[in-house]
C-alpha cells in the first residue's frame, strides 16, 4: 500500500491528535484504576478495575460516603477508600461504632464491625479521614503513620464505575446521607 505525502501527513496528525486527546483525558479527566486488596469488601473486589473521575474535586471537595482513589503517604502507591469524615468534622470509635460530630452512623455498606477504638479527633483542615469498607482489614486513615489524614491534592479522584470484569460492571453509588448532618439524626443508606 502506497501513500502519498498529503496521506502520510494526515495519518499521522490522526494519530497524534488521538493520543494527545487520550492524553488529556488521562491527566484532567478520568484515569483507570485496579482494585487490589480486600480493604474495600464488600463493595470492592481485588482485580475489579475502576474508572476514577479527576475533575469533579477541581469545583468542589469530597463528600462523605464516596469512594476515592488517594496517594498515602507513601507516593508511589494508590488506595481507594472511602470518604468518611471532612475537614472541621470530629470523629470517634468506640465500641465498634463510629461516630462524627457526636452521632454514631449507621453504614450498611461495611463488611463487619470495627476491632479497634480511635480516639476522638477533628479532622484538619484542607484534608478528610478516609476508611476501607473491610474495617478491620484496611490500612487507612487510622494508621498515621501511613496513612493517616489525606491532604485534598492526594485525593485523586471519585471512583464512579466498575467497568472490569464486565460481568461485575456497574456504577459505584455514593450512599445518600439521611438527616441534619451538622448535628442531628444521621444515617448513610444505599
Amino acid at each position: 500500500m502506497e501513500f502519498n505525502k498529503s496521506e502520510l501527513r494526515e495519518w499521522i496528525e490522526s494519530i497524534a491528535s488521538s493520543v494527545l486527546t487520550a492524553l488529556f483525558i488521562m491527566v484532567f479527566i478520568f484515569q483507570t484504576y485496579k482494585v487490589e486488596g480486600k480493604s474495600m469488601e464488600p463493595n470492592l473486589h481485588e482485580g475489579q478495575r475502576l474508572i476514577v473521575d479527576k475533575i469533579t474535586y477541581r469545583f468542589r471537595p469530597p463528600k462523605p460516603g464516596e469512594v476515592v482513589v488517594i496517594k498515602p503517604k507513601d507516593p508511589s502507591k494508590k488506595f481507594v477508600k472511602r470518604v468518611i469524615a471532612t475537614e472541621g468534622q470530629n470523629l470517634q470509635i468506640a465500641d465498634g461504632k463510629l461516630r462524627i460530630n457526636g452521632l454514631t452512623i449507621q453504614e450498611p455498606y461495611i463488611l463487619e464491625e470495627m476491632d479497634d477504638n480511635y480516639e476522638w479527633t477533628i479532622i484538619p483542615q484542607g484534608t478528610v479521614f478516609v476508611m476501607g469498607d473491610n474495617r478491620n482489614r484496611s490500612m487507612d486513615s487510622r494508621d498515621q503513620r501511613n496513612v493517616g489524614f489525606v491532604p485534598l491534592e492526594n485525593v485523586v479522584g471519585r471512583a464512579v464505575l466498575v467497568y472490569w470484569p464486565p460481568y461485575q460492571a456497574k456504577f459505584i453509588r455514593t450512599p445518600e446521607l439521611k438527616g441534619d448532618w451538622e448535628g442531628l439524626d444521621i444515617e448513610f443508606s444505599e
